[in-house]
């Protein structure tokens, strides 16, 4: 048995009712839909053909039908439409990052709030792995040490201290600083052991700092999958299928945990666009939920975002919302980086 036209339009009316809802639904609910034309006997008739198909199922307490996890996979992969984000809330994103943002932690709380508020569901965020660096400084703070700062071209300041070895002044430092950007400004962190090699021949007579220097900049370049930012967990409970106390408690423990929550993003970094349902979400507590991401770029750096909500999520919603925080970001996040380098140049001058 397959689906034709009429169950499609069937199955389409009973998830989009069920979406808003969240309640079974029955062959009466769908008759009365405008531009329907069919009777209840007849669209009883297909929905005990769409249950036997996989596509819906009937809870033991209603007569009425909801989707099952199959039919939503095809509702996202065939029939659901997604429409541009109204003009209005596309204004109101712009103008969140309208501000210029110190640094990228600023840039990624407020998208993940937004993007929480937005959609009533909980979202996810994955900073952009950074690769690339755009200059190093040596900072003392005591006689016995100093501060070493990276910062990435995407604006990301990476801190470690380090010990000074006996007899290097503060001027030695300032010149190691400077040479190392020199350096390695502009490379990709791959490129580092063979740049340091080279380097490290020039540095007779300051290489057990040059030692320390290396050794704490490979491990700030790093990938950091764990470094993830997460709003509206809370959200998840005002939805009806959170309800129960047990389900609710494993899902907020998921939410709480920040390795799992990376090792889902991180799974789909890099994809342009991916929809997780239901049992395709492999990680404890979440086989009821539904994680829609969208991955974006800040300069060579590749991060994730993502929504998480009941299987009964607005896809449309949701993926719209997504593609639109995706746009307003490369636009805040592009133009920042050059009004960041001229106001450094006018300080310096």
């Amino acid at each position: 048995m397959k689906l034709d036209e009429r169950k499609f339009r069937i199955l389409q009316a009973i998830i989009d009712d069920y979406i808003t809802t969240a309640m079974p639904v029955g062959s009466r609910t769908i008759s009365r839909k405008q531009g329907m034309g069919l009777s209840s006997a007849t669209i009883r008739n297909e929905m005990s053909d769409l249950e036997e198909l996989g596509y819906l199922a009937s809870p033991h307490t209603s007569a009425g039908r909801i989707p099952s996890y199959r039919a939503y996979r095809l509702y996202v992969d065939q029939i659901m439409r997604v429409g541009a984000l109204p003009t209005s809330e596309y204004a109101t994103l712009r103008k969140l990052f309208a501000r210029r943002m110190g640094q990228m932690e600023d840039v990624l709380t407020s998208a993940t709030q937004a993007l929480s508020e937005m959609t009533d569901y909980t979202s996810v965020m994955i900073a952009p792995q950074m690769r690339t660096i755009k200059r190093v400084q040596l900072v003392p703070l005591t006689d016995t040490t100093a501060l070493m700062v990276t910062v990435t071209e995407q604006g990301v300041h990476k801190e470690s201290v380090i010990h000074i070895p006996q007899g290097v002044t503060v001027e030695h430092l300032y010149t190691m600083g400077n040479l190392l950007t020199e350096k390695i400004a502009g490379r990709d962190a791959s490129e580092l052991p063979a740049v340091m090699q080279e380097f490290y021949s020039e540095m007779a007579g300051q290489r057990e700092l040059f030692g320390q220097l290396m050794d704490s900049l490979q491990r700030q370049m790093e990938p950091n999958a764990h470094s993830v930012h997460v709003a509206g967990a809370a959200r998840m409970l005002s939805h009806p299928e959170y309800s129960d106390v047990e389900r609710a408690k494993s899902l907020l423990s998921t939410l709480e945990t920040q390795d799992k929550l990376a090792r889902l993003l991180m799974q789909r970094n890099g994809l342009e666009f991916s929809v997780a349902i239901g049992p395709e979400l492999s990680e404890a507590g979440m086989q009821d939920c539904s994680l829609v991401t969208v991955s974006y770029r800040v300069g060579s750096g590749v991060g994730t975002m993502g929504v998480i909500g009941p299987t009964r999520m607005h896809y449309g919603r949701v993926i719209s919302v997504l593609e639109a925080m995706k746009k307003v970001m490369n636009e805040a996040l592009l133009p920042q980086k050059g009004s960041g380098e001229r106001k450094e140049e006018n300080n310096e001058e």
